[in-house]
C-alpha cells in the first residue's frame, strides 16, 4: 500500500499518489543524473581543489536524489527503493530536465550548467521548505543549504572565467551558448504540477524565473559577459524524450546493477 500523503490541516484537496511520484521522479531524477555527470570529472579536473569541489557537488546531488527517489518508492508503494528507480528504469521512464544530460564538455562549459541549474534550483528548494507535504520540505531544507554553496562556488567560477583572460572568457561564452536553449524547459509547469502547486505540495515554477534572471544576469555583468540571445527552447525530457546522451551515461551507471542485480552494496 502506498504511503499516506503527508498534507498540512488546511483544506485542499489531496493530490493523488501517483501525481506526487511522478513529481518526485522529477526531483530527483535531476540531481541523479546532474550528480552523475560531474562524476566523469573525478581525477580530470584542472586542479585537485577543482576536482574536490566537483566531487563533493556530485556527491551532494545525488545525496538528494537519494532522498528524493526513496521517497518516491514509498508513495508509490511497488517494493521500489531509490536504488530501484535509479538502476532499473529504462531511459524513457526518466523525468530529469534535458540540461542536467547535457555532456560535461570543458570546465567553463560544466561551470556554466552548473550554475544556471544551481541557481534555478537554489530558488526551487527555498519555496519547497514550504511544502504542504512535510516529507518534501524536509528534504529541501536540508539540500538548500548545499544547493546555495553550488550556486555560489559556480557563480565564482563564471565570474573569473569570464572576466580572465581571452581564452577563458570565449569558453565561458560558448558554455552558456550552449545550455541557454535548454533554460525555459526548468520553468515549465504542465498540468500535474500546477495541480500540485494549487494543492501547496509543488511550486510553480515559472514564478521562480524573475528571480532566476535576475541573478544569472547579474554575475554575467560582474564576469563582463553577454547575456546569450534566446535560442528556440528545446524540451521534452519531463515526458520521457531525451537526448542520446542519456542513454549512453545510463549504460555507465547502470551497467553494474543490472549485471548483478543479487548484489549487495
Amino acid at each position: 500500500m502506498a504511503s499516506p500523503i503527508a498534507i498540512d490541516s488546511e483544506q485542499r484537496q489531496v493530490p493523488a499518489a501517483d501525481a506526487i511520484f511522478d513529481y518526485l521522479l522529477r526531483l530527483g531524477d535531476d540531481s541523479l543524473i546532474l550528480g552523475q555527470r560531474l562524476t566523469e570529472w573525478c581525477g580530470h579536473a584542472p586542479a585537485l581543489e577543482i576536482d574536490l569541489s566537483l566531487a563533493n557537488i556530485g556527491l551532494d546531488l545525488i545525496g538528494q536524489a537519494t532522498l528524493f527517489l526513496n521517497l518516491a518508492g514509498s508513495v508509490e508503494g511497488k517494493a521500489r527503493d531509490g536504488d530501484g528507480l535509479a538502476f532499473h528504469r529504462d531511459v524513457l521512464a526518466f523525468r530529469n530536465c534535458l540540461l542536467v544530460e547535457q555532456p560535461n564538455g570543458d570546465f567553463g562549459r560544466t561551470m556554466a550548467r552548473q550554475f544556471l541549474f544551481s541557481t534555478m534550483q537554489s530558488a526551487l528548494f527555498e519555496r519547497l521548505e514550504s511544502s504542504v507535504d512535510g516529507r518534501i520540505a524536509e528534504i529541501a531544507a536540508k539540500a538548500v543549504k548545499e544547493v546555495r554553496y553550488h550556486a555560489e562556488l559556480s557563480a565564482d567560477w563564471v565570474i573569473r572565467l569570464g572576466d580572465g583572460t581571452a581564452e577563458s572568457r570565449a569558453r565561458m561564452i560558448d558554455g552558456l551558448d550552449w545550455f541557454w536553449r535548454f533554460i525555459d524547459e526548468m520553468f515549465d509547469s504542465d498540468a500535474l504540477e500546477r495541480s500540485l502547486a494549487d494543492a501547496g505540495v509543488a511550486v510553480d515554477r515559472p514564478t521562480l524565473r524573475p528571480q532566476f534572471d535576475a541573478t544569472v544576469e547579474a554575475v554575467l555583468n560582474l564576469a563582463g559577459l553577454p547575456l546569450p540571445r534566446y535560442p528556440r527552447a528545446i524540451r521534452g525530457g519531463r515526458t520521457g524524450h531525451h537526448s542520446e546522451h542519456l542513454g549512453h551515461l545510463l549504460a555507465t551507471m547502470q551497467y553494474l546493477p543490472r549485471t548483478y542485480p543479487d548484489a549487495a552494496w
